[in-house]
């Protein structure tokens, strides 16, 4: 009797977890963009291991941020941009969603270059590739529901670890990688510095934090779900820094030291890269992986931007909305999906520097989005008893003083370099 019940209690909390599976999963994997692809090939490319040791500061500090945003959305039943209003008031907020707002476009626009370079890999053209992509995104999450959307993306966050495949693939000397994380050996230099800001900047974008809070109150969980929510905030986690870790290991092994580092702008010219040094298969496993990587983005992305744009200035938002029910927010989204797309059509347009500075940027905006957070998160008018504990508050702010720091330093060694 004893047994059975166990095993009822056992089914009962799979078939809750499987329900509320989603938000942490799908807003980790998506982080592993186009942009953070390309960021992550050519800290790989260029630096070797020596970077990797920053995947396991950046997954302690993407824990203690994820959980935070679940514990808001749960706790309050609000978007993340609402309370910055509600705390912080409508010029503070203006200013600072201006600048996300830019940043994610410049984010977006580099989903539909890796859109556009991972299909020249397999011989078709952007011209055929972007708006066919564009047009299908669009229609995703204009014509669909949350729901339907959500299924699509958890089948694009597995699809992501065929970079562990690459990888392997590349034989990497896994002696070197295990030094490198128990050695780190840090350079302060404008390239070193900026290309950590940047690392930092994809792993832990300030836009996933409104993402996460927004897709906690869309699926309604409550105060009930939060252990539940934490695995999948975990599990979210392990896969971003998992894919990020065999990324930078897969071009690390095979294009660093080969005399092409120079010549990796962006993660579809790493994929080209790998084919005389891994072999075809090797280059058309990363190329798949940029590809699903880019579409995953290119539609979370514009949502996420929407979403918390129209929720701080009071708009109606979200999926299950219509478009007469949420106008401003279809049209923010279109807009952005247009742009992206349209600048990527562009011929020769500056796809590398975009590409570099959209996750410098997020890098430097992410302070100030963790500093609205840490001031909220701790309020008791807003919390009530689930107000941060001492160690997350001493993880936070110290997060908080690092990237201040490291914004400076870039600062500072780009005007001396």
């Amino acid at each position: 009797m004893l047994s059975k019940i166990k095993k009822s209690n056992l089914l009962r909390n799979i078939l809750l977890f499987m329900a509320i599976l989603g938000p942490g999963i799908i807003t980790g994997s998506v982080d592993n963009d186009a942009g953070g692809i390309t960021t992550y090939s050519v800290a790989g490319a260029t630096y070797g291991y020596k970077l990797i040791w920053t995947l396991i500061p950046a997954f302690i500090v993407l824990l203690v941020v994820q959980e935070m945003n679940a514990r808001m959305g749960i706790v309050t039943g609000k978007g993340l941009a609402d309370l910055i209003r509600e705390n912080a008031g409508v010029k503070i907020t203006f200013f600072i969603f201006v600048g996300l707002l830019g940043a994610d476009i410049l984010n977006t626009t580099t989903e539909f270059a890796g859109v556009a370079g991972s299909m020249q890999i397999f011989g078709i053209s952007k011209y055929i590739s972007v708006p066919l992509v564009a047009i299908g995104i669009w229609f995703l999450v204009v014509k669909g529901t949350y729901r339907i959307a959500e299924k699509i993306f958890l089948i694009f966050s597995v699809c992501l670890l065929v970079y562990v495949v690459s990888a392997i693939l590349g034989k990497p000397n896994w002696s070197a990688v295990g030094k490198s994380i128990t050695h780190p050996d840090i350079e302060l230099n404008y390239g070193y510095i900026s290309t950590v800001i940047g690392l930092i900047g994809t792993t832990i974008a300030p836009w996933m934090q409104f993402y996460m809070q927004s897709s906690v109150i869309e699926k309604g969980l409550k105060w009930k779900d939060y252990k539940f929510t934490m695995l999948d905030v975990v599990i979210g986690c392990v896969a971003t820094v998992v894919v990020a870790f065999f990324i930078i290991v897969a071009c690390a092994s095979t294009l660093h030291g080969n005399g092409v580092a120079t010549q990796i702008n962006d993660a579809s010219d790493a994929a080209r890269a790998l084919k005389p040094l891994a072999g075809e298969l090797a280059s058309q496993v990363f190329g798949f992986g940029l590809f699903v990587a880019s579409i995953f983005s290119a539609v979370i992305l514009p949502v996420a931007t929407a979403f918390y744009v129209c929720e701080a200035f009071g708009f109606e938002a979200g999926i299950d909305k219509k478009w007469d029910e949420a106008p401003q927010f279809y049209w923010l989204y279109t807009f952005i999906i247009v742009f992206g797309a349209g600048i990527i059509l562009m011929p020769n347009s500056p796809l590398i520097a975009i590409s570099l500075w959209s996750q410098r940027i997020n890098g430097i905006l992410l302070p100030i989005v963790l500093i609205c957070m840490m001031v909220i998160v701790n309020k008791k008018d807003v919390m009530g008893e689930h107000t941060n504990k001492p160690i997350v508050n001493i993880i936070g702010w110290a997060t908080i003083a690092i990237l201040v720091l490291l914004s400076i330093i870039l600062f500072i060694t780009s005007v001396i370099k």
